[in-house]
């Protein structure tokens, strides 16, 4: 599958997307922020970081945003909306909003990897109004009804 992209003149110079090893599921995305000041994301603060690519998602398929793990483990750095949804449609910027978890500040710099990219396929549905639904074994249980 093609993904199609335009890079933006502020992320001249960065790396494309890419896989970082044969199985990788996301593609990395890197922050489109100046050389200096890097950005500094106090503990509970969020920013939006752009990255300085456009895509072209294939139609029935979706941009899935989402966190990279090392850095979510280390420093609680955590995409706020995660998975951000990309739909096949948009034609902006991708900026990837980031929060802070961890305890202390973090530092992002110019092309640093911030977020995978996971292109997925979409199912859409025809919402039917209905009177009843069927029953199931679990029923109404919710959060925790069915163990830990």
């Amino acid at each position: 599958m093609r993904l199609a992209l335009q890079r933006l003149a502020h992320a001249e110079g960065l790396p494309l997307p890419s896989y970082q090893t044969r199985y990788s599921a996301g593609l990395d995305l890197c922050a489109a922020i100046p050389e200096e000041p890097p950005l500094r994301l106090l503990p509970g603060e969020r920013l939006s970081v752009p990255t300085g690519l456009v895509i072209a998602v294939p139609e029935g398929y979706e941009g899935q945003v989402r966190a990279r793990s090392g850095r979510a483990l280390r420093e609680g750095l955590a995409v706020l909306n995660a998975p951000g949804t990309i739909d096949s449609d948009f034609r902006g910027e991708v900026r990837v909003l980031l929060i802070n978890l961890g305890p202390d500040p973090i530092e992002i710099a110019r092309g640093e990897r911030i977020a995978q990219l996971v292109i997925a396929p979409v199912c859409r549905v025809t919402v039917e109004e209905v009177t009843s639904l069927e029953t199931t074994d679990r029923g109404t249980g919710g959060f925790g009804s069915t163990g830990r």
